[in-house]
């Protein structure tokens, strides 16, 4: 199960790199732990202002050097490529995703899923819940009649759950559990929701590796493709990467460094605190 509250993840967010905390959750960076499955808890994580929160003394200078999360460079050309050529389109559906997005993030908050990844359903169905494919896929996050039933929608020739959004939405942060407890990376879970887990699995298994730039080629060119045009979505969208960006191994190296980041400023503030507290104190 994956987890998003930080006394269990014991992962700290910081200024450029990544928040992993409810709302209005102070963090102490001693939480930190080079945990093995801190990228499986941390659910939400995004670049933002949470260095000034956990190291409230340090210098916007020094934040600057903070690490930060790294658009891959294998997906580098291929986002300036789609934001040049679509991004009048994901103008228009930044307009209208607020309530869209309200469903989802009520509903990935309750089953403690990443919330950057409603921006899968802007690829899937451009927000339009009634959305339907040549091949019959439907709604605001594209289930076959099949894969919509096996997560709990109802679809027959009266009803069609699909086109509910706050139902589908439950059913695909079903899906998406689901497929992130098989995979533990978020790259390989959004690659097999849209092939379907056997082809991921046989990537893994022809590549020999479970990293997502590496095995890519083994996937069908509409799979790799999806996980770039999600990766670019969320950069339009955010401005940064997050967790959900990141392979497995990608995201281990960015919390160690964020890890010895932290533990570096400490150590420098504290002795900045010492050499302040000998030079004011007063002489006998």
């Amino acid at each position: 199960m994956l987890k998003r509250k930080l006394d269990k993840a014991g992962l700290i967010a910081l200024s450029f790199l990544f928040i992993a905390a409810t709302p209005n959750t102070r963090i102490k960076s001693s939480q930190i732990t080079r945990n093995d499955h801190v990228a499986r808890h941390a659910a939400h994580a995004f670049d933002s202002n949470g260095l000034c929160v956990c190291l409230p003394e340090l210098s916007e200078e020094k934040m600057l050097t903070a690490p930060r999360i790294e658009l891959n460079r294998q997906a580098s050309v291929f986002t300036k490529s789609y934001l040049k050529e679509n991004g009048f389109f994901l103008e228009k559906v930044k307009t209208k995703s607020d309530r869209i997005f309200t469903i989802i993030d009520t509903i990935f908050t309750r089953y403690e899923l990443p919330l950057e990844l409603k921006y899968l359903a802007v690829i899937e169905s451009k927000l339009n819940p009634v959305a339907q494919s040549k091949v019959g896929a439907t709604g605001l996050w594209q289930f076959m009649a099949s894969s919509g039933r096996t997560f709990g929608l109802k679809v027959s020739g009266s009803v069609d759950e699909r086109k509910n959004s706050y139902k589908s939405t439950v059913a695909a942060a079903k899906c998406l559990v689901y497929l992130n407890n098989i995979f533990d990376d978020w790259l390989l879970t959004l690659a097999a929701y849209n092939s379907g887990p056997g082809k991921v699995l046989s990537a893994i298994k022809k590549s020999g590796s479970r990293n997502f730039w590496v095995l890519q080629s083994y996937l069908p060119l509409e799979t790799r493709n999806h996980v770039k045009r999600f990766i670019s979505t969320h950069y339009f969208f955010e401005g940064h990467g997050s967790l959900v960006t990141m392979t497995k191994a990608e995201t281990k190296a960015h919390i160690n460094a964020v890890a010895d980041f932290v533990s570096k400023q400490e150590e420098l503030l504290k002795t900045d605190s010492s050499v302040v507290e000998t030079e004011s104190a007063p002489l006998l």
